[in-house]
């Protein structure tokens, strides 16, 4: 006989009269099933194997509570008056109609498909996406102002005769009426220059302005206006380091027209150029440069130039991802001084010789400041000597070397502390004009004073 059989012949009668009033309340059920389940379950245990525990636990739980509830009520409806009619999940959720399953399976399909539809919203109708296209665009807008520089220079051989040496770099044009612009270093010394627009439109140049301190150089050609197309300058006061960079020129003097992509690495580089001057404000890039890309433009995404590509940094001499380009800052402020004067007035003070000050230095001295320039010597006629001010008064010996003390030590220049002499150059080179009047803060004797002097044309060699 089944526990539930057992439960429904021998109990019934004696534990009809309790449920019956339990069940008429909704916690009476609680109070009832706890202990049926417990019971339930320590008869399967008993009599079940571990293979067939749980199915067995199931069928016997069930079929003991719907026995009970029988036995001892007949039917929950007619025993729980007043109870909330007991709605199964078929009815609790109405069925899916026809329609209902077709919008659905639509709607399904739209999902699953989005995706590719994206993906091919972003590609246009040769399956270019747009980051593809915006470099195209840039490349067919750009290359027909990027050309070839070649150079021809005489030089002595071993034997003393006079042999043709050529060399090669890029440039672009600037405008309409045929200047070039390009690296200084690109046509320094040559005999013989000519510009090569695409493969076979070549004509001879003509250097009109140059600046060997930021290597810039201006070249004027003759040529048809359909070969002058113009860049568009851009700026590089707001370049990030991470946006994309893209480099169009000569590598190696071979290969006309290259483009390579990148991004920009880093801003405010300092590079040396030929003459020994200080170039600040580089930008490093590492879209591939090689030997030949000298001159060429470096532009934006959107096709403006924001720099002159002018070296690299590698021990082979080939590209390592290390380049560096002018900011087109630079060529802005140089342009109008190239173009009508053929050279850059570069702005000037006139120190010859100081010492950078540190703290140690000034206490051997016995200085009553640790920062600044010491002045040893000034540049007759400069704007410093016309203002007075003056350099090294004695020589002394400290630790057997020769030290000449005395000057006058400059602290500032305006409102920006000066700690080192390029900073100097640098300073007056990206900010200030020839005519210009600073103020410089010095240290004469122990005491600070000030003076205005009037920044003049440096003089060139």
């Amino acid at each position: 006989m089944s526990l539930s059989h057992a439960f429904s012949k021998f109990l019934r009668p004696l534990i009809r009269p309790i449920i019956h009033p339990l069940i008429r309340h909704r916690l009476g059920w609680v109070f009832l099933a706890v202990p049926l389940l417990v019971m339930a379950g320590c008869s399967t245990l008993l009599s079940t194997t571990p293979a067939t525990l749980s199915s067995t636990m199931y069928t016997t739980v069930s079929a003991t509570v719907r026995h009970w509830v029988s036995a001892a009520t007949g039917t929950m409806n007619e025993s729980v008056t007043g109870a909330p009619p007991q709605t199964s999940l078929a009815q609790a959720v109405p069925p899916v109609t026809t329609d209902q399953a077709q919008l659905a399976q639509a709607q399904n399909g739209q999902a699953q498909n989005a995706q590719p539809q994206n993906d091919q919203a972003q590609t246009d109708a040769v399956d270019l996406d747009v980051v593809e296209r915006r470099v195209v665009d840039v490349y067919q807008h750009v290359s027909p102002a990027v050309v070839s520089v070649n150079t021809t220079m005489m030089v002595q051989d071993f034997f003393y005769n006079s042999v043709p040496q050529e060399g090669s770099g890029s440039g672009f044009v600037l405008d309409t009426a045929g200047h070039i612009l390009t690296n200084y270093h690109v046509v320094e010394g040559a005999d013989q220059i000519s510009v090569v627009f695409g493969e076979d439109d070549t004509y001879d140049a003509t250097v009109i302005g140059a600046d060997p301190h930021n290597d810039i150089a201006v070249l004027h050609v003759d040529a048809p206006a359909e070969l002058l197309v113009p860049v568009e300058l851009g700026e590089s006061n707001n370049l990030m380091v991470g946006q994309r960079a893209i480099a169009i020129g000569n590598p190696f003097g071979q290969f006309g027209r290259t483009l390579t992509t990148g991004v920009i690495s880093a801003l405010g580089r300092t590079i040396q150029a030929d003459d020994g001057s200080t170039i600040s404000g580089i930008i490093q890039t590492d879209a591939a440069i090689n030997r030949g890309n000298s001159g060429g433009p470096l532009l934006d995404s959107s096709g403006r130039v924001i720099g002159i590509n002018s070296a690299i940094f590698s021990p082979t001499g080939a590209n390592a991802g290390v380049g560096f380009a002018i900011p087109v800052d630079t060529v802005r402020r140089l342009l109008p001084d190239l173009l009508q004067l053929g050279h850059y007035r570069h702005p000037w003070l006139g120190i010859r010789y100081a010492y950078t000050l540190s703290p140690d230095r000034a206490k051997v001295l016995d200085l009553t400041v640790d920062r600044g320039l010491l002045l040893v010597q000034v540049f007759d006629g400069s704007p410093l000597a016309q203002a007075n001010v003056r350099g090294a008064q004695q020589e002394v010996y400290i630790r057997n070397q020769r030290v000449y003390t005395g000057g006058d030590i400059l602290t500032k220049i305006d409102d920006v502390e000066i700690t080192r002499l390029e900073q100097v150059d640098t300073l007056l080179e990206d900010n200030y004009r020839v005519g210009d009047v600073v103020t410089l803060t010095l240290v004469r004797d122990s005491q600070p004073y000030t003076v205005q002097v009037t920044l003049s044309e440096e003089p060139r060699e």
